[in-house]
């Protein structure tokens, strides 16, 4: 995927990538995830928490039709019955419905689906190679079919190119079945700001000067603001408005905002490998 949005494009400057290119056609992968993940599981300190799983990039990048490293990192979590989330705009969440569906019905998972617009030209060049808005619709709908929770995440929104969907967005998840809804403003970190203006310009240069402008309205006059109380959320009487619209829509469509419970006491730490199984 290459959403021209997405806040981990920094992390590929980190690694001396370009946050461009490089960050859309190069991809790093962890694949022994799913082993340091069953390492900590099983140390004596561990306490169970809910984990989430693709709050920093989507955890089913294409390339994870062939790696399956989110599949194993599920196994392991359906195996310790530790509760998660999934935050996702790719259908391929749907590939583990056999291991999530029976989590689902202990209270262990849910799933948020990443819907930005309903509008497939935006879609294509605001979140290239990601599931079109249809798509992720029928995925919300295979997923409350099954038994598994659903909710939609309106995010990001940013002023003048998404922001007037909004409601459209959440009357349609409603429709498709999610029970609950989220959404978050845009966010401008580091080398993300160039690249967004730069598509800005290219893409809507009747409006870039208005968009950029509420978005300062809403991050204290500043491209970004990365305070830890308000980056997520923004501040100011348009960050406000958003939310006051995002209340009054769920509230019509019976959509949840809060965070779902989840049940920590199923959690049983793996297994481990006997001393004799050690030696083969």
């Amino acid at each position: 995927m290459g959403c021209i949005y997405c806040f981990a494009r920094p992390t590929h400057s980190y690694l001396n990538l370009s946050p461009g290119l490089d960050f859309e056609t190069r991809i790093v992968a962890k694949v022994n995830a799913a082993e340091r993940l069953r390492e900590t599981l099983a140390g004596a300190r561990y306490e169970p928490r809910s984990l989430v799983l693709g709050t920093a990039t989507d955890a089913y990048q294409p390339v994870e039709r062939h790696l399956g490293i989110t599949r194993r990192v599920v196994e392991v979590l359906a195996e310790t019955h530790h509760p998660f989330s999934v935050v996702t705009k790719s259908s391929g969440i749907e590939r583990e419905l056999d291991l999530i569906a029976p989590m689902a019905a202990q209270g262990l998972v849910s799933v948020y689906l990443s819907v930005t617009t309903l509008d497939n030209d935006l879609a294509r060049i605001l979140e290239p190679r990601a599931a079109a808005p249809a798509r992720r619709l029928r995925t919300i709908r295979t997923l409350t079919q099954a038994g598994v929770p659903v909710g939609v995440s309106v995010s990001p929104i940013i002023p003048f190119i998404n922001e007037p969907e909004l409601e459209r967005i959440l009357e349609a998840a409603a429709e498709a079945g999610a029970s609950s809804a989220f959404s978050i403003p845009v966010r401008l970190p580091w080398e993300v700001n160039p690249l967004f203006q730069d598509w800005l310009q290219r893409h809507f240069p009747d409006r870039a000067d208005r968009v950029m402008a509420r978005i300062r309205d809403m991050r204290g006059g500043k491209d970004n603001d990365a305070r830890f109380g308000t980056r997520m959320t923004g501040e100011g009487i348009w960050a406000d408005l958003l939310r006051a619209r995002l209340r009054r829509a769920c509230s019509r469509l019976g959509l949840g905002t809060e965070r779902r419970p989840v049940q920590l006491a199923l959690f049983a730490p793996p297994r481990k490998p006997s001393a004799q199984g050690d030696l083969f």
